[in-house]
């Protein structure tokens, strides 16, 4: 049994160190951020996410000019064609157009802006950019721009419910998830491809929050499958261990151990708090509980990551030890798996009062 973790309290002061009036950069020198190297489109609509969750939890209105700029920092580098810029200099030139992971997390972000409680304008504009985006999406093969989207899409559907488009749009968009889980599935290999890479929680995760709006138990089940494959995994000895970038994990061969990166423990809490939200099912609190305590410590290396000093959060876990450096990704990884599991703990905790209340 996993307990559930103390949960560190929420401090911003990095994450508006390294946003200024034009998005949030992408990296930083220690806790410095390093303008050399600019803005990523990735990390203002995960950054988007973040705030706007941190929104609806608190119910915080002082992260409204946050939420202006990461929006409108997406706004800025969508291309008249709906498409998106990947990266922009601090000096302000657009680079690397072609078609990317961005346009997917954008997606996710402008949907997800669709169900928040913010001013009305915010969340036109959000509407504007996704449904300019959206036909990106299609024709992409990119299994994580797919789910990406499709969690856009159910957030979107959501607040449109009578747009039956969206539903129509939503399933094309996880019959291709499942469409690769079935060619790419073997009695050892449970995933949607021939490897393991980042952001793999991710395409579980679209499933389970897409099969009840859907209404398709077979997508239920690939989802569950393939999250617990992806479980079995990452848990080492106990503890959440991600697979790492150095070589990644390729069917047949051993997986690597190193470099550990927060966005993939970040993926995987939200991806259990998801998968509990739909089934109710224990294991995967304890999934996501296990995968937030490798931020503060239970890990390889035994490192605790979150920075409660400045409110960061380090950029992961080398054979070396941690990387001292406090980037966009890592910061805003860390923000959401923190107000996620938050999240799912009231829920828990709502459930046990509940089940408590007399008939």
């Amino acid at each position: 049994m996993v307990s559930a973790p103390v949960l560190p309290r929420i401090k911003l002061d990095h994450l508006r160190t390294l946003t200024d009036d034009r998005g949030i950069l992408q990296h930083a020198k220690f806790s410095v951020p390093n303008r050399v190297e600019g803005y990523a489109t990735d990390d203002n609509a995960r950054a988007l996410v973040a705030v706007l969750k941190l929104h609806e939890i608190h119910r915080d209105a002082d992260v409204i000019d946050l939420i202006e700029t990461y929006l409108g920092n997406l706004y800025h580098m969508q291309k008249p064609d709906g498409s998106f810029h990947n990266y922009m200099t601090y000096d302000l030139k657009r680079v690397n157009d072609e078609l990317t992971d961005s346009l997917g997390r954008a997606l996710w972000a402008c949907g997800y802006a669709q169900q928040a409680t913010i001013p009305g304008g915010l969340r036109d504009l959000a509407k504007e950019i996704f449904d300019r985006a959206l036909p990106w999406s299609m024709v992409s093969t990119s299994p994580r721009v797919k789910a990406f989207a499709l969690m856009g899409l159910c957030h979107y559907g959501a607040a449109f419910p009578t747009d039956l488009n969206a539903k129509l749009n939503a399933g094309a968009l996880a019959e291709r998830l499942v469409d690769w889980y079935r060619v790419n599935r073997s009695d050892d290999w449970a995933w949607f491809e021939p490897y393991i890479t980042y952001c793999s929680s991710r395409l579980p995760q679209a499933l389970f929050l897409a099969c009840n709006w859907l209404s398709d138990p077979a997508m239920l089940e690939i989802a569950k499958e393939s999250f617990a494959f992806l479980s079995d995994v990452q848990t080492v000895n106990g503890a959440f261990v991600p697979i790492g970038n150095e070589r990644w994990y390729h069917e047949g061969e051993e997986r690597s151990l190193f470099d550990q990166q927060p966005i993939e423990a970040a993926c995987t809490v939200e991806a259990a708090s998801t998968a509990f939200s739909t089934t109710r099912e224990g294991r995967y609190l304890e999934a996501a509980r296990l995968a937030f305590s490798w931020f503060l410590g239970r890990n390889p290396k035994g490192v605790t990551l979150y920075d409660p000093t400045t409110g960061g959060c380090h950029d992961g876990i080398t054979r070396e030890g941690m990387n001292l450096n406090q980037g966009a990704e890592a910061t805003v990884s860390y923000l959401l798996a923190r107000l996620e599991l938050e999240k799912l703990e009231r829920l828990v905790a709502k459930r046990s009062r509940g089940s408590r209340t007399p008939n």
